[in-house]
């Protein structure tokens, strides 16, 4: 018989415990940890790959769990949500839309019996896989794409030049930005990514102390590196630097040199670290950039992608279709920020296409 491994998370030890008991009792499943809160779930779940999670709806409700929940749908965990007393809560199972799969999406409440608990458990892990702890996942780099000519720059990526813009020399540099929804949304985009992409950056709103969470299951899906953004460092290609879950900002600290860093503590558009503070930070070498603002709420790196647009700067936002929050894309939009406002599947490509390209090839397709 096969035995599947079970996480039990909810702060209620009174809860915790007597779920523990019940799916011990069901030779199908074993307990193999008990936790209360969400980071120290997501390191049980990352370090012993379990088949399936119990978590407290208080837990799902976390805006954290954003993280939890891209870890679980890349490692293919189901997890069963435990409401309050009386009905499941539909709305939480909507509020989480998975990357791949709908059948993670169950809840159930407390009060549930054992024989419902376990027959839950049962459905959900009926097809899933066995676990074994594993390093990155061997990936295949498709051939690259062929790139544009001066004579023909893909129209989706043109526009008129800047007067009196100067245009910088260098190599090319990567900026992203994303909030609610920006976790699924950059493992789309990152995806695309080769082993020795060109530098990139990218600043998302997520709980402090999950900064760590996120770049781990980056660095899982990606082929390049994924490192937090903790100090000096210089942008180097195949390296993906996040600022997340820190209180300063990570912008680009000596254009000249090509470095960047930790900046001021103060919020900047309401948020620490912020997106409009790295985009600012970079407009010095937009004509070497392609930049894009994804999914989240309110205006945060509207205005610092209008500002790399207006100096050259290669600019995308995500459109509404495929955004989870049309917040900071439509301020985008409104403020004409974009040079192309596209689907979340073109967006890693675009960057990739635009870098590849030579500096003249650069200033031809913004034209």
């Amino acid at each position: 018989m096969v035995t599947h491994s079970v996480i039990v998370a909810t702060p209620d030890g009174l809860q915790r415990n007597r779920l523990a008991r019940i799916v011990d009792t069901a030779p199908e499943f074993e307990v193999i940890a008990c936790t209360s809160d969400l980071m120290n779930t997501y390191n049980e779940v990352e370090e012993r790959l379990p088949n399936a999670v119990l978590i407290a709806e208080v837990l799902a409700n976390l805006p954290e769990f954003e993280v939890m929940h891209a870890l679980f749908s890349t490692l293919d965990i189901r997890w069963l949500v435990i409401t309050g007393r009386g009905a499941a809560s539909a709305n939480l199972a909507r509020a989480h839309k998975p990357r791949r799969s709908s059948a993670d999406l169950f809840s159930i409440p407390m009060d549930s019996p054992a024989d419902t608990v376990i027959e839950q458990l049962k459905s959900l892990t009926r097809t899933a896989a066995s676990r074994r702890p594993a390093a990155k996942k061997p990936v295949h780099i498709p051939p690259p794409a062929p790139r544009p000519t001066a004579r023909t720059p893909p129209p989706e990526l043109q526009r008129r030049p800047q007067p009196g813009v100067p245009r910088g020399q260098g190599s090319p540099l990567i900026l992203i930005g994303a909030s609610t929804g920006g976790v699924d949304a950059l493992l789309s985009v990152l995806d695309s990514f080769p082993s020795d992409c060109p530098p990139t950056l990218i600043v998302q709103h997520t709980g402090s102390g999950f900064g760590e969470s996120l770049v781990s299951l980056l660095d899982r899906q990606c082929r390049a590196r994924v490192e937090l953004a903790t100090g000096s460092r210089p942008l180097r290609p195949g390296v993906i630097t996040v600022g997340a879950g820190v209180r300063r900002h990570l912008v680009i600290e000596d254009a000249a040199a090509r470095t960047c860093g930790l900046g001021d503590e103060a919020p900047v558009s309401g948020h620490v670290p912020s997106v409009d503070a790295l985009f600012h930070s970079a407009v010095p070498l937009a004509p070497c950039i392609a930049a894009a603002l994804l999914t989240g709420m309110g205006r945060d790196g509207a205005a610092g992608l209008k500002a790399l647009r207006d100096a050259g700067a290669m600019t995308v936002a995500q459109d509404q279709a495929t955004a989870v929050v049309y917040g900071m894309p439509r301020a985008a939009a409104e403020l004409d920020a974009a040079v192309r406002i596209m689907p979340l599947d073109k967006i890693g490509p675009a960057l990739l296409q635009y870098a590849a390209g030579t500096r003249q090839e650069r200033r031809e397709v913004m034209r």
